[in-house]
């Protein structure tokens, strides 16, 4: 795997969560979110400048039979626009229970589901781009 900055997007309804990777690929740390909308590609443009990213990594929330809903196609369709903004390839990654591991992670550190909402959307895109490094280094020894 080459080196460099990766970020990772949860992609819902209210909010964009966003993790990066650190310039070895070993370890993602969440970024705030982005409110969803319009201005979210603007937003994580911006992030993506900052951290000279080399490569987009997006969660694609299958439903738990593997099939595609309503909420993964708004995941395509936002992966969709921001590409045709950007020059850096973007991946689309099984996301399936990353939002049920975020919870419980926040849980374990003592946060409530009320005092954690705004967190878990980043804290998602991080057990995703953790997923994504961890079986990169596995495939790479």
């Amino acid at each position: 795997m080459p080196k460099g900055v990766r970020l990772a997007c949860d992609v819902g309804t209210v909010r964009i969560g966003i993790a990066k990777s650190d310039f070895h690929g070993i370890l993602a740390t969440p970024l705030d979110a982005v409110p969803a909308g319009e201005n979210s590609f603007a937003q994580v443009k911006s992030v993506i400048e900052d951290h000279d990213v080399i490569e987009i990594i997006i969660g694609l929330p299958l439903m738990m039979n593997g099939t595609e809903g309503p909420s993964a196609k708004m995941a395509r369709d936002w992966a969709t626009q921001l590409e045709a903004q950007i020059s850096i390839p973007i991946r689309m990654v099984d996301e399936r229970l990353t939002t049920v591991q975020a919870q419980r992670g926040l849980h374990a550190a003592g946060r409530t589901v009320k005092n954690s909402r705004t967190a878990i959307d980043s804290a998602s895109a991080v057990v995703l781009l953790q997923s994504v490094l961890d079986g990169s280094q596995k495939e790479t020894r």
